[in-house]
C-alpha cells in the first residue's frame, strides 16, 4: 500500500497529488495530530518519485501548518487547526469539477446527478454505521 492511499494519476502534477493526498487524509482524520509523517525517502521510494518532489511537498505542508517538524522524532501531523469548510470544499473541487464535466458528458441531467450523490452518501454512511 501507498503512503496515504496515492495512486498517481498521469498527467498531473505529482507534488499537487501528493499534497492534496496529505491534506485529504488528515482532513479525513486518517492521520491525526502528532502521528508520524512518512519519511522524504519512504515517500519517494513507495511512490517511486524523485527524492526531490517528495521532500518539496512534505516542505509545503511543514511551511502551511499541516505538518511539523519535531526534534527526535521527525515529521509530525500538525494541530487541526486547518478543519474548516472552505479548505475541506477547496480540495474536493478537482474532484467535483471533473464528476460534473462527465455528467454532462453522458448527458446526465443535475436533478440525476444530485440523486446518484445522495444515494452514494447515504451508502458510504450506512457502511460506515455498520463499522462502528
Amino acid at each position: 500500500m501507498t503512503p496515504l492511499g496515492l495512486t498517481l494519476r498521469p498527467g498531473e502534477s505529482i507534488f499537487d497529488q501528493l499534497v492534496s493526498a496529505a491534506q485529504k487524509a488528515i482532513l479525513g482524520g486518517e492521520l491525526t495530530e502528532g502521528q508520524t509523517f512518512p519519511s522524504v525517502r519512504i515517500l519517494a521510494a513507495e511512490l517511486k518519485i524523485h527524492q526531490n518532489t517528495a521532500h518539496k511537498a512534505v516542505q509545503y505542508l511543514i511551511h502551511e501548518g499541516w505538518l511539523e517538524m519535531r526534534p527526535g522524532l521527525g515529521t509530525v501531523v500538525g494541530p487541526a487547526q486547518s478543519k474548516l469548510p472552505d479548505m475541506q470544499r477547496q480540495l474536493m473541487q478537482p474532484d467535483v469539477a471533473a464528476l460534473v464535466v462527465e455528467a454532462r458528458r453522458v448527458g446526465l441531467a443535475l436533478s440525476d446527478l444530485l440523486a446518484a450523490i445522495k444515494a452514494e452518501w447515504m451508502k458510504d454512511a450506512d457502511r460506515v454505521e455498520v463499522e462502528r
